[in-house]
């Protein structure tokens, strides 16, 4: 078991080291002078050559990658070309709340789509299956942004429920804001006791939240359901049935977990995609996340911003891809020897 974990972080080592190689080129390769990005249109050259030897633009290109690759290890992403502040301290500030969707998303999605795949494949063919199917269906035609805007039309602009946009009311930003400590909201305002913040904070997470869930949770029944049809008709659950075993054992005990492997995989897969989808989910609800920092910094071509982020992006989903494979790993031990 440890030469295979050692192995798969290895091999998502070397991942990481290509998306670096890769996103250094096509950056140098924009057609952006980072130099006028940070000094100005009316810097003198005196000071456009101050700013191009700060970047470290005045080195072989060579240099600048290995320059780079080294500094991405120790912490240092550079500044931010338009607000002069270190990119990690800006996606420290703006990646907790891009978590807090993914992991809420993620939760639910599994919470409410694995139960629905499971009733499904037992009451195959059946109301339950097609009323299940129907849902799943009709969740996975519709585009994230529409969903988004139906959810933010139905609850918040005919209802009045729930918020329109951004993550604190203004009465509570100003009055009665959460102290930072762990730089979660959600975590902070719970340890600090404030807890008309938390209140106000998971009002805004439900749209948003919404949003997300509904875009995973049809994969998840999708994919729980045909593995485990598939599996329910192995030999070995036929067998168990023979013995006379109760059905409900021979389903949830037998079937589900021998079908619990693509699950896995695919929840890894879904949540890395959602990296993604909350940038687009953001910008609807604004959000104060990655998304809409990255936003902005496409917006005015700040590269170090986008550097950053896509790397966070892809750390986060190579992270997610290691897991996955461990805990299928730890599941089935024929995963190993693959």
């Amino acid at each position: 078991m440890a030469r295979f974990i050692i192995r798969r972080i290895g091999l998502s080592i070397l991942v990481l080291m290509g998306v670096l190689v890769i996103m250094f080129a096509v950056m140098r390769a924009a057609p952006v002078d980072p130099v006028t990005q940070y000094a100005g249109i009316r810097a003198t050259e005196e000071q456009r050559a101050e700013v191009r030897t700060l970047l470290g633009l005045d080195k072989p290109v060579v240099v600048q990658m290995g320059v780079y690759i080294k500094n991405f290890f120790t912490g240092d992403w550079g500044a931010s070309l338009m607000t002069k502040r270190p990119v990690i301290d800006d996606i420290a500030d703006t990646l907790p709340y891009t978590l807090d969707l993914i992991i809420l998303s993620v939760i639910l999605t599994l919470l409410i789509g694995i139960p629905l795949g499971v009733i499904s494949a037992v009451r195959k063919d059946r109301w339950p299956d097609h009323a299940s199917r129907v849902l799943a269906v009709g969740l996975i035609s519709i585009p994230a942004f529409w969903l988004a805007l139906a959810l933010q039309y139905v609850f918040s602009g005919k209802l009045g429920i729930l918020p329109l946009s951004g993550a604190h009311a203004t009465e509570i930003a100003l009055g009665d804001p959460i102290t930072k400590i762990t730089g979660f909201p959600l975590i902070d305002s719970l340890i600090t006791g404030n807890l008309s913040a938390f209140g106000d904070y998971v009002a805004h997470l439900v749209l948003p939240v919404a949003s997300m869930t509904g875009i995973g949770l049809a994969g998840a029944q999708r994919i729980t359901r045909s593995t485990m049809v598939e599996t329910l008709t192995e030999e070995y659950i036929v067998a168990k049935r023979s013995y006379g075993l109760p059905e409900r054992r021979v389903q949830y005990r037998h079937g589900l977990k021998n079908s619990i492997g693509p699950v896995i995989t695919s929840t890894a897969v879904f949540a890395a995609s959602m990296i993604v989808t909350t940038f687009l989910i953001e910008s609807i609800f604004s959000w104060p996340g990655m998304g809409s920092y990255v936003a902005t910094g496409v917006a005015q071509l700040d590269y170090p911003v986008i550097m950053g982020v896509t790397l966070v992006s892809a750390v986060g989903f190579l992270v997610l891809n290691t897991l996955a494979d461990i805990l299928l790993a730890v599941i089935d031990p024929r995963v190993r020897l693959g």
